[in-house]
């Protein structure tokens, strides 16, 4: 199975908000026909309505290679029975709704239904996402790696080795987006306190967390060796990662408390 088959049988995309209009962008930029996708969607938008040859809330195909659902958690109990009849299936289902198990759909679905979960993140947006993904038995390398490709088209996939690890990969680069835009909001409101004016702070403060991280994917250096590099001995930068290093008190323990709560809830959630 690849995308060729995506072209002969058609994708359904069920739900098409950010991240499914960014999933389809990317898919539609590297060349698939819009005539291959099948988009459902309650709220289209104008985008949407717009791109010709796409089958918008149409008939959807009998056996289609792929259905990719992009709904929220909550309208799954919704959604999903109307896809029952694909179960049991040739169709594979790739599933990016937050907290929703493998079991689930195969409840849903059928237990013999070739499922992939995955969580992407929100710089998925400008194709600089990262998604986790883990297949079900019924699914093959085949199809783990048309789900790969699906994803690649907004950003870096990588591969667990078994479902368990999903609650930690939400609580970090699923939910991480969150607490670097809270890092940049905390940044530029220091340095307003400092006395800089809130615009040029906030300037400073994305600039600044926007440049690091992308260093640190382009370095060869590992994080901890770039800190070390910009940090000299009784110097400005050491003086404020005394603080932030502190064991009680610094990032080490707040960073570790609010991921293994984050995790914490998503099992919760996934229960």
């Amino acid at each position: 199975m690849d995308m060729k088959d995506i072209e002969t049988h058609g994708l359904v995309l069920l739900g098409c908000g950010k991240m499914g209009s960014a999933m389809l962008k990317g898919w539609l930029d590297g060349g698939l026909p819009a005539s291959s996708v099948w988009v459902t969607d309650p709220n289209p938008s104008d985008w949407l309505k717009g791109l010709d040859g796409l089958n918008l809330n149409t008939d959807l195909p009998k056996h289609p290679a792929v259905v990719l659902v992009a709904v929220k958690p909550q309208m799954m109990t919704d959604a999903l029975p109307t896809l029952e009849p694909m179960g049991n299936g040739t169709t594979l289902f790739v599933s990016v709704a937050a907290g929703v198990t493998i079991g689930t759909y195969e409840r849903m679905l059928g237990d013999k239904t070739p499922i992939v979960r995955a969580m992407p993140n929100t710089p998925a947006a400008v194709g600089r996402g990262i998604t986790a993904i883990i297949g079900n038995g019924h699914a093959t390398a085949d199809h783990l790696g048309l789900a790969e490709s699906l994803l690649t088209a907004v950003g870096q996939v990588v591969r667990l080795e078994d479902e368990g690890q999903m609650d930690a990969v939400t609580a970090v680069s699923g939910s991480g987006p969150a607490y670097v835009f809270h890092l940049i909001e905390t940044l530029a409101a220091a340095g307003t306190a400092q006395g800089l004016t809130p615009e040029l702070a906030m300037a400073l403060a994305k600039a600044t967390v926007g440049g690091a991280g992308h260093l640190a994917e382009a370095s060869e250096e590992d994080p901890g060796q770039l800190r070390t590099n910009v940090t000299s001995p009784g110097g400005t930068t050491q003086a404020a990662l005394e603080v932030l290093m502190d064991p009680d008190t610094g990032f080490p323990a707040l960073m570790n408390r609010a991921v293994r709560t984050a995790a914490d809830r998503s099992r919760e959630l996934g229960a």
